[in-house]
């Protein structure tokens, strides 16, 4: 039976999924729609045509093929930490690909690798790595999705060192356009596999990637923090460090503006600080060595030792809960002096919850040789302005205050972006670099009808 898909009422879409799925979707009204639908980052309102909820990949070919044969659209997502992105994005024709319920690891130690299902999150692979003695190039917050993260390029601890997390992807099978679910890596649909590291979301509903893991059983890690009062001090004391640092060590500066919270602990309820943080892939003597021009300014709290690989995700203290936020980024060549005076000014901006910086360069900003659309991040640096978005009524003017903050950086800045860091309002194209008009011709060619609405999407 052919569809008339242009005669198709709203009721009779609903009604051509809810036969074809069940209760594996739901649609406004639905006990539990308002659940599915919200992303982690509650600051953005997600309202699409409906949910797709499945637990497994039969249940992801059977929601596109739905989906599809009644004329709508389908938006992959894990956790919702990128749904800044998306929100620039209209839903009402879309179906949102929930991935919450498609969680699992396995590791191989023989090749250290890990291979992940597609709404797993970071902890769990940490976890199952470390009984191993090995870890993973993960974010700083262990409840972002692997797939999300890893494919749109993926900014560690490790990166000086190690480069991007996308560059650790092997495989990835992932469900098409066409309902049909194909294996992408170096030897298999080379094409899509370049395509899908970098353009993730927009070519398929990732289902499962093999990871490369590291072989770290521990990492000298940890974080140093003073009094907001110190922030010149430390800034400048930071950016020479970061000049001369080796590509074994990455770390951040953070200037971060805290509410009086009885949730936070005492010494960070309602004050100011400045905090550097991150990793030294080295020795414990020659890791203090790396560090003590930093120490010498007698921090408050000095948490640097060698911990377990596992626990480094905890060290930048994100937010372990949904938190309502909306962030800018730029990508700088350097950091001087002048950039510090202004990196000191803006942080002391009124409604900034963190202005941040961090050191990449390195690995990070080298392409790989095997690498995909994106494998590398052009710049030395990122500066990245946060603020908390309490009330739906005050996105506009938080948004204005991080753009404002990010663009007093424009004299360093670089045409790139991290594409992990772009929230609404900013192009993927620059994300995307050199990749874009080829990126923009495998769209075409794997994804016609632009079935695939993703967080950054990539343009016919």
């Amino acid at each position: 039976m052919t569809i008339d898909l242009l005669a198709l009422t709203v009721d009779q879409q609903r009604g051509i999924l809810r036969d074809a799925l069940g209760d594996r979707i739901l649609f406004a009204g639905d006990a539990g729609y308002d659940d599915q639908r919200r992303p982690w980052n509650t600051a953005f309102d997600q309202r699409p045509f409906a949910v797709a909820r499945p637990e497994n990949t039969e249940d992801v070919v059977d929601a596109v093929r739905a989906a599809v044969a009644v004329g709508l659209r389908v938006a992959p997502q894990s956790t919702g930490h990128g749904a800044g992105a998306l929100a620039d994005t209209d839903l009402s024709d879309t179906v949102l690909m929930s991935l919450s319920r498609l969680r699992g690891v396995s590791i191989d130690p023989a090749t250290s690798t890990a291979t992940v299902l597609g709404g797993s999150h970071w902890n769990d692979v940490l976890l199952v790595a470390a009984h191993h003695g090995l870890t993973a190039l993960h974010g700083s917050a262990g409840d972002v999705s692997v797939a999300g993260y890893s494919l749109n390029g993926g900014l560690s601890f490790y990166a000086r060192a190690h480069g991007l997390a996308v560059n650790s992807v092997r495989a990835v099978e992932l469900v098409t356009a066409d309902g049909v679910i194909v294996r992408a890596s170096a030897t298999e649909n080379a094409d899509l596999f370049w395509a899908v590291r970098g353009g993730s979301g927009s070519f398929g509903v990732v289902v499962s990637l093999e990871i490369e893991l590291l072989p770290l059983a521990d990492v000298f890690a940890g974080m140093l923090l003073w009094d907001a009062s110190h922030t010149a001090e430390v800034t400048e004391a930071w950016a020479q460090f970061a000049a001369s640092a080796p590509e074994s060590a990455t770390t951040a500066l953070r200037v971060m503006n805290f509410p009086p919270m009885p949730e936070l602990p005492p010494f960070l309820s309602g004050r100011s600080v400045v905090v550097v943080d991150g990793a030294i892939l080295e020795s414990d003597a020659v890791a203090e060595g790396i560090l003590a021009p930093l120490r010498s300014l007698a921090p408050e709290i000095d948490t640097f030792s060698r911990i377990p690989a596992a626990a480094l995700v905890a060290v930048h203290m994100d937010p372990p809960d949904p938190t309502p936020s909306v962030n800018a980024h730029v990508v700088l060549s350097g950091f001087p002096a002048d950039a510090v005076d202004t990196f000191v000014t803006v942080s002391a901006t009124p409604g900034l919850f963190v202005t941040e910086i961090r050191h990449i360069g390195g690995a990070a900003a080298r392409p790989a040789s095997h690498g995909g659309a994106v494998s590398a991040i052009a710049g030395e640096f990122l500066l990245h302005a946060i603020t908390v978005v309490p009330v739906p009524q005050a996105r506009p003017g938080a948004l204005a205050t991080v753009q404002a903050g990010a663009a007093a950086f424009t004299p360093w800045r670089t045409d790139a972006l991290a594409l992990t860091f772009i929230d609404g309002g900013a192009d993927p194209r620059a994300g995307f670099g050199d990749a874009a008009e080829r990126l923009s011709e495998l769209k075409e060619q794997f994804d016609p009808e632009d079935v695939f609405a993703a967080a950054r999407p990539v343009s016919r």
